[in-house]
């Protein structure tokens, strides 16, 4: 290859692993030790900061410079940005959408008609849920917390609750989830001595942060499902601890994340539901297609028993 498809594959390579030896670079791109040298120097003159390390063990890493240099994108990681890009522009996080839409024209400028191909059949064909209307986070809060989480320093902040009153805590940061078209904090209450999830959007941080912290076993090891628990059941009205009938590997499929399922033994099993309504949740546990017990509440027992008196209304004929 010639010199300037040398040097881009040579930065496309360092881009990819942290650490590359100098013999490895060398075979990737067909030259001597001494060609990887005289282009690892180019790029520092491009302004690329590549470090080097000698003797044994040593090698090459692309470090971190003062200013942004261009990046060698592959096919893969072209639309990957793109459809990146194009989740920002819709708001979800404050501030950052017209940066989005400027950054986003220039790569389409510069796709190939491959790629153009790719992103037009998504911009066409996928169309987003509107849903229900999400409140757009700060930028500034969302990367105090996330910094926080990868300093492993504590965070004090006041927080709204669900009913609208508010409250001040202090907590070990661990990990940021997006569910549901929000962010949420899987963190340990430190006053509380538990894990705790909250909402980044009525999170309002103070300054200055907690002490640094050790980490800790994180509660699930599925922190994506123990969130989508933690705040699906968070919204419920109404809720029951019911008994199935039924293995529960033959129900767990038909459950949403927020569903809590406990084996009792090979044929039964427990879940934790819940709804808007009782009328909701009579309905939703018809549709379990198993034989249950629940255990109150007495609204949904008296909603259980209408519904079983209007089925058997609709078959007397």
């Amino acid at each position: 290859m010639d010199a300037s498809t040398r040097l881009l594959r040579l930065l496309s390579l360092l881009q990819v692993r942290p650490d590359w030896s100098g013999p490895d670079l060398a075979d990737r791109l067909g030259v001597t030790t001494r060609t990887v040298r005289n282009d690892v120097e180019r790029l520092r003159t491009l302004g690329y900061p590549v470090s080097a390390r000698p003797g044994v063990g040593g090698g090459y890493r692309l470090g971190a410079g003062a200013s942004l240099p261009p990046l060698v994108l592959d096919d893969d990681e072209a639309v990957a940005v793109v459809v990146g890009l194009r989740t920002a522009v819709a708001g979800t996080v404050a501030g950052i959408e017209e940066p989005s839409v400027r950054a986003l024209a220039k790569l389409e400028q510069v796709l190939p008609s491959r790629l153009r191909h790719w992103v037009d059949t998504l911009r066409t064909y996928v169309v987003p849920s509107a849903g229900s209307p999400t409140p757009p986070i700060d930028i500034e809060i969302l990367m105090k917390v996330a910094t926080a989480c990868r300093r492993r320093e504590a965070l004090r902040f006041d927080y709204r609750r669900h009913d609208g009153s508010q409250t001040s805590r202090e907590v070990e940061p661990h990990r940021l989830v997006w569910w549901l078209r929000r962010w949420y904090l899987v963190a340990w209450d430190t006053e509380r001595e538990d894990w705790r999830t909250f909402r980044i959007d009525r999170m309002h941080p103070r300054t200055p942060d907690g002490p640094r912290f050790e980490p800790r076993d994180l509660p699930d090891d599925d922190i994506a499902a123990y969130v989508a628990r933690g705040a699906g059941s968070g919204m419920w009205d109404v809720a029951s601890w019911v008994t199935v009938h039924a293995p529960a590997t033959s129900i767990a499929d038909r459950l949403p994340p927020a569903i809590r399922l406990e084996v009792v033994d090979d044929r039964t099993c427990r879940i934790e539901v819940g709804a808007d309504n009782p009328h909701m949740l009579a309905v939703y546990l018809g549709m379990l297609d198993a034989d249950f017990e629940v255990e109150g509440p007495p609204e949904l027992v008296r909603e259980l028993r209408n519904l079983s008196d209007r089925y058997d209304r609709a078959t007397r004929r």
